[in-house]
C-alpha cells in the first residue's frame, strides 16, 4: 500500500506495504483473468490471450467487490476500525496508471510499488517510476490525495481482496474515506515469478 496527500503543493509519503502472495495449488492449469484488461497488449502470446477466455470477473465487478467491503465497517489490524463509507467511482485514468504498472511488474519480473527502470517502465524513462509519478503521467494530476495497493499471485477477485483486506495498510486504503475514485488492472505472463499481477490505483480530486 502506498498512499499520498497533496497539500500546500508538496507530496506527503505515508506508509509503503507489498502483498505477495504465492500462485496457489494444482487444482486449475489456466489462471483466472479479467478479459479486455490487457487484450490491447500486442506483446501477450497466443497462449496468454487463450488464457483470457476463462475470464469470471470484469470491470464492474472489480469496483462492485470494493465497494462492498466500504459499505460496512471494517476492522484494519492494527490500523484501527474505519466506518462505512461512501460508494467509489471507476476512473479511466487510475486504471491506465495500474495498468502500466502491473504490465511493467510482469514484464520486467519485478514485484515493488516503485517502477523497474526497464523499456516496460514507460513513465520512469529509464528511471524507477513512483507510484504518483505514473498516477499524474496518465492524466490525474490535480489530485488531493492518491494511493496504490499493488499483489500477485492471486487467481480470482475474490482471492485477491481477502488477501487486501487481511493485510492492514492494504485494508486501510480499501476503506480510506479520502479517496472518491478508483482504477484496477490485472495482466498475466505465464513465465514470470508469479504468473498474475493485480494493482489498485485510488484518487480524490482537488475541490
Amino acid at each position: 500500500m502506498f498512499e499520498l496527500n497533496l497539500k500546500n503543493k508538496y507530496y506527503l509519503p505515508i506508509t509503503i506495504v507489498l502483498l505477495i502472495n504465492g500462485c496457489g495449488g494444482s487444482e486449475s492449469n489456466t489462471p483466472n483473468i479479467v478479459q479486455g484488461e490487457i487484450s490491447s497488449f500486442s506483446s501477450l502470446t497466443s497462449q496468454e490471450q487463450e488464457n483470457l477466455s476463462f475470464l469470471s470477473t470484469n470491470q464492474q465487478e472489480l469496483l462492485d467487490a470494493i465497494n462492498k467491503e466500504r459499505s460496512q465497517s471494517r476492522t484494519c489490524g492494527d490500523r484501527g476500525t474505519f466506518p462505512a463509507v461512501h460508494a467509489l467511482t471507476w476512473n479511466p485514468e487510475l486504471y491506465a496508471s495500474a495498468l502500466e504498472h502491473v504490465t511493467d511488474l510482469a514484464y520486467s519480473n519485478t514485484f515493488s510499488h516503485d517502477g523497474s527502470g526497464t523499456e516496460y517502465d514507460i513513465t520512469g524513462n529509464g528511471t524507477p517510476s513512483k507510484f504518483y509519478e505514473r498516477i499524474i503521467a496518465n492524466g490525474y494530476s490535480n489530485y488531493f490525495s492518491v494511493g496504490e495497493n499493488i499483489a500477485a499471485g492471486q487467481r480470482s477477485v475474490e482471492e485477491v481482496m481477502k488477501a487486501w483486506m487481511a493485510s492492514p495498510g492494504h485494508c486501510e486504503n480499501i476503506m480510506k474515506s479520502t479517496y472518491t475514485e478508483v482504477g484496477v488492472a490485472i495482466i498475466i505472463k505465464t513465465d514470470s515469478d508469479y504468473q498474475i499481477y493485480w494493482g489498485q490505483n485510488f484518487g480524490s480530486k482537488k475541490q
